[in-house]
């Protein structure tokens, strides 16, 4: 274990966190550029996602919190002030869906799992900084979260809204999903999201609606049949009439073996953590399902349709979600499939050439050009996460 935290602490300093500093900063027009694709080629005119932005700031502010080496702290405030500056919507509340490369607003549609992500960084940036500013926009987007997106009828929350909160007829989070009312994803990031709301500001209402986020996992997010997340529902909890909607995501479950157990752990309710833990061990070992020989995951499968692409998060969620059951369990098994993975991922994702990882890489192992470097989903969040779980842990 001393091994893997040593070789991860070198990839979050010298190749991960350096790309984004070095390549990613937009000198130009401010914030980050948008995109550089499979090819390294940067495209200083691309559109500047939410996501992307967010998922900036929490892994900078993460990493300062972390290493206290102030270049992180630097970038760190520069995503903040440029997510407050261009991407909230000042007038309505929230931030918006996309900015075209000047900052102005071209997409302005209130992704509930955007407004997750937001209220994510904003608390990252609290933990590290102290800056009340930050801790006061992550509660006022909780509370927009609870206001606008909170479904009283039947629980959960709903995917979209139109830029003034109002229902709109595509939810659609990307080219990859289904519009469907509620999905697996969007609840995954707003568990995630309050998680780590209650480490630095612990409320009646935020744990209320921790809480039922949990129950909504176990009681209708996780498949009592498959022990795979189920991705997509229609309002009232019932599986939506789509294909896709019995898709297994390999990378999906084993995020939230670990995420779960962390959301009650957090919360500091043994009950309810007692009854997370075999849903979370479950979740873990029907990810495997998808784990190949040479250590890589597969992207998800469909029926008798598999989709073998290997995708970077999903391969750091792998060291991730193992590494945790291993802590867990004390199951030194879980342990070495996380060192497996992270093999893999040595020899086939990280651009040993350019820097940071290749987005997707093929069945045998040759990185798929046509996936960004970074772009609107392509970010430093989840293999700068991996690392720091592991050396923080």
């Amino acid at each position: 274990m001393q091994n893997l935290k040593s070789e991860l602490h070198k990839e979050l300093v010298e190749n991960i966190l350096p790309y984004w500093i070095e390549k990613v900063i937009d000198n130009e027009s401010g914030g980050f550029y948008g995109r550089i694709d499979g090819h390294e080629q940067l495209h200083r005119q691309a559109n500047k996602g939410a996501v992307m932005n967010a998922r900036i700031l929490w892994t900078f502010s993460a990493a300062y919190r972390l290493l206290k080496d102030p270049k992180y702290l630097t970038t760190a405030e520069r995503a903040f002030r440029y997510i407050l500056d261009n991407f909230i919507d000042k007038e309505n509340g929230g931030i918006y869906w996309e900015l075209d490369y000047l900052g102005n607003p071209l997409k302005d549609r209130k992704q509930i799992y955007a407004q997750g992500f937001a209220l994510y960084s904003f608390s990252e940036f609290y933990r590290a900084t102290g800056e009340k500013e930050a801790l006061n926009e992550a509660i006022k987007m909780f509370r927009l979260i609870e206001e606008k997106a909170y479904d009283p009828k039947y629980g959960g929350y709903f995917e979209a809204r139109s830029r003034t909160w109002e229902s709109i007829n595509d939810m659609t989070l990307s080219e990859r999903d289904i519009n469907a009312p509620k999905s697996m994803n969007t609840h995954l990031h707003i568990l995630e999201s309050y998680t780590n709301l209650l480490r630095v500001w612990r409320n009646d209402e935020l744990v209320e609606a921790q809480k039922r986020l949990i129950h909504n996992f176990c009681d209708y997010l996780i498949s009592s049949e498959t022990n795979h997340l189920i991705p997509f529902f229609d309002r009232e909890w019932n599986l939506f009439p789509d294909p896709k909607s019995k898709a297994f995501s390999y990378g999906h479950d084993i995020e939230t073996s670990w995420l779960l157990y962390e959301a009650a752990k957090v919360l500091g309710d043994e009950e309810l953590l007692n009854k997370v833990k075999p849903f979370c061990l479950n979740l873990i070992n029907a990810s495997y399902e998808g784990l190949q020989d040479d250590g890589s995951m597969i992207y998800e499968s469909e029926g008798n349709r598999f989709d073998c692409d290997r995708h970077w998060w999903v391969q750091a969620e792998v060291v991730v979600g193992s590494a945790y059951a291993s802590k867990i369990l004390g199951n030194t098994d879980y342990l070495q499939k996380a060192e497996r993975t992270w093999e893999y991922i040595k020899k086939h994702i990280i651009d040993k050439e350019n820097g940071e990882w290749f987005g997707v890489t093929s069945l045998d192992g040759q990185p798929i050009r046509e996936n960004d470097k970074a772009g609107f989903w392509k970010c430093p969040y989840h293999n700068a996460r991996m690392c720091m779980e592991i050396i923080d842990n």
